[in-house]
């Protein structure tokens, strides 16, 4: 694949890459700035999100490696949900190309306005007050159900889908904040990983931009991952909050404006 791409395109991408990794390591949803920026280029629609899950794979194992080492995610605790987040994610990115874009564009706004919602109105919707680090493994029926659910939205979609584990995890397995951030990148490095191969097979990567987009978010994602770990909650929560609203809002605009 073979776009004619100008010097400051590639400038613009590097520099939205940095900003996408480095919010998509604290709270998700980095595919608001990606996605759009490949768009404005002239990258079709599939092939941006085929792209787009190149690029992402980059910042989400690299802020998902962060969390691991500061010891905020443990895998042998997760391995249910890392097989359903699998099966999930290649369900998904197959339903993309069963699904009329309009519809799509039209339902995502939906799905995040109900994370925004909830995240308002709930005062515990970000566990402030949940304090214990997970020491066994959670109920494997909701890591079942989470992984499908989650895997196959980030497999379909994407966006938001940070937020989506975030406070999800949060509710289901009482994780505090940043153990809930470290799964959270955990399990979308998977199903970015998942939707990638099903992208490449059906040949919808650029490879080449996806590569360069992708250096720029692993730098963002290494920055936004240890900045959450070192500052906390204070850092972390109006950042989410501002980034689930900012989703919404601009995914309301463009389906329903």
């Amino acid at each position: 694949m073979d776009l004619l791409l100008e010097p400051s395109h590639w400038g613009l991408l590097a520099l939205i890459g940095i900003v996408a990794g480095f919010i998509d390591a604290i709270v998700g949803g980095g595919g608001l700035l990606s996605i759009p920026a490949l768009l404005s280029v002239g990258v079709p629609p599939h092939l941006a999100l085929g792209t787009n899950k190149l690029a992402a794979c980059f910042g989400s194992i690299t802020s998902a490696y962060t969390y691991y080492k500061q010891q905020l995610f443990t895998p042998k605790f997760w391995r249910t949900t890392a097989i359903t987040t699998f099966i999930g994610a290649i369900l998904g990115s197959l339903l993309v190309f069963m699904v009329d874009a309009a519809s799509l564009e039209k339902l995502l706004p939906l799905l995040i306005i109900v994370i925004a919602i909830y995240t308002l109105i709930s005062p515990q919707a970000l566990g402030q007050n949940i304090t214990s680090a997970p020491n066994q493994t959670s109920n494997h029926t909701k890591q079942s159900v989470q992984g499908i659910m989650l895997g196959g939205y980030d497999g379909f979609a994407g966006p938001g889908i940070g937020a989506f584990w975030t406070v999800s995890s949060i509710k289901l397995h009482k994780l505090p904040l940043l153990h809930s951030c470290g799964l959270a990148r955990a399990m979308t490095s998977i199903s970015n990983v998942t939707a990638l191969v099903v992208f490449a097979l059906l040949d919808q990567v650029y490879w080449v931009l996806g590569f360069w987009m992708g250096l720029s978010m692993m730098a963002g994602a290494a920055i936004g991952a240890k900045s959450a770990i070192r500052f906390g909650i204070p850092f972390v929560k109006p950042i989410f909050i501002i980034m689930v609203v900012a989703i919404a809002g601009h995914l309301s605009w463009s389906a329903w404006a």
